[in-house]
């Protein structure tokens, strides 16, 4: 598989990686209600609407730059608008979902301009005491809102057609309006609008400097934000069908603010995750401990942070990139051994026919060259090379007479 990245390319194996990924998941997506109980699925529904809320928080503080602790505020809102529009005037549950993020998207607006002079903590106390105020209002407007006792409202119900329990359709619905609300939140971040609001987060000097009107993009951070979690807060009431004050106090602003933290700031897979530890560490806290659940939720949070700095998100971009780096080490060195050995081997044979023929032709030459002298000395003595004549005389003999 990397040898195939390796040839396509960095660009093409990156976006080849991301459409396998994104396949995947969408196919364990759609076939998950299909395999867990239906208490499962309602949980996994709820993993995404709290990603909704996420993701418009993520826009203000991971890409603005900006804190609020008044989120739930603005949950409330959307859950409550939509809440009065099914009781009181009896309109269809799609039909909320617009109304309901006009509405926050404006009041969004509203509360955006504390956030042209403040900044800090400052606009965190603001923002904290939108989310204070909240449900003490609800409770008096209680011709309205019902009031301490809340509002109860009719389920979205599947139709006949779909085939499918009413857990499993409010899954795929909630599921569709997470995944255009993460779409549109990419797109925008990748317009001009996400261009500026990162100018504005990294330096607000050096983006004024370049043209960027500081004013309207603080206050549209907060507007898209607030609209955001309108929109969580309208299918928050179609997935329960019952909302009361009691439902939206400051603990749930805080809780989505530590939700997005532990998941990971600036990064568009961070709300899933920071959705799924606000919706199932609850619930292991309350195993883990009946008396004290809030104090388990705490020391997660803790040693969550130990772990992962940077989020879940940063985490899994840090294991990602060290399995990464370990296996372009491991490539290289795997895909060099055959060849070294085939080199190293041809080397040697070459370097052995060398040799050997250098000493055969060097044994060959000093065998020419001694051959005249060995093969008189190792020539047999009944084979004379150079015979004396008949007539000669020894050396050293008496002179013959003519007798003799």
């Amino acid at each position: 598989m990397s040898t195939i990245f390796a040839a396509l390319g960095t660009d093409r194996a990156r976006r080849l990686r991301a459409a396998l990924t994104a396949l995947v998941v969408a196919a364990v997506a759609v076939g998950a209600p299909f395999y867990l109980a239906p208490f499962q699925v309602f949980q996994l529904t709820m993993v995404l609407l709290y990603a909704v809320a996420l993701v418009g928080l993520n826009l203000l503080v991971g890409f603005g730059g900006q804190i609020s602790l008044g989120h739930g505020a603005f949950f409330a809102a959307g859950a409550y608008t939509a809440a009065v529009m099914l009781d009181r005037y009896d309109t269809g549950h799609l039909a909320t979902l617009p109304v309901a993020a006009a509405g926050c998207f404006l009041l969004g607006l509203g509360f955006g301009v504390p956030a042209l002079r403040l900044r800090g903590l400052y606009l965190a106390l603001v923002t904290l005491s939108f989310a204070v105020f909240l449900p003490p209002l609800l409770k008096r407007l209680e011709p309205v809102t019902g009031g301490s006792m809340g509002l109860t409202v009719d389920k979205l119900q599947p139709p006949a057609w779909s085939g499918l329990a009413e857990d499993q359709w409010m899954y795929f619905v909630v599921l569709a309006v997470a995944a255009g609300a993460l779409l549109l939140a990419r797109n925008l971040l990748r317009s001009r609008v996400g261009r500026a609001l990162l100018a504005v987060r990294d330096s607000e000097s050096a983006a004024e400097v370049m043209g960027v009107r500081l004013s309207l993009h603080k206050t549209l951070a907060f507007a898209w934000s607030a609209m955001f979690a309108g929109v969580s807060g309208c299918v928050y009431t179609w997935v329960i069908g019952f909302v009361s004050p009691e439902s939206f106090s400051f603990v749930l602003s805080i809780t989505l603010l530590a939700g997005l933290v532990v998941g990971g700031l600036a990064s568009l897979y961070g709300p899933l995750l920071g959705a799924a530890f606000v919706m199932y560490v609850p619930s292991v806290a309350q195993d883990v401990s009946d008396a004290a659940p809030g104090v388990v939720f705490g020391l997660l949070i803790i040693a969550v942070m130990f772990v992962a700095p940077t989020g879940l998100a940063g985490l899994a971009v840090r294991v990602r990139g060290a399995a990464a780096r370990r296996l372009t080490r491991a490539t290289p060195a795997a895909d060099r051994t055959p060849a070294s050995a085939s080199d190293s081997g041809s080397d040697t044979q070459s370097a052995s026919e060398s040799d050997s023929g250098s000493d055969t032709q060097s044994a060959s030459e000093s065998a020419s060259d001694s051959t005249p002298e060995s093969t008189s000395a190792s020539q047999p003595s009944d084979a004379p090379a150079d015979p004396a004549p008949v007539d000669a005389e020894p050396v050293g003999a008496p002179p013959r007479t003519e007798k003799e």
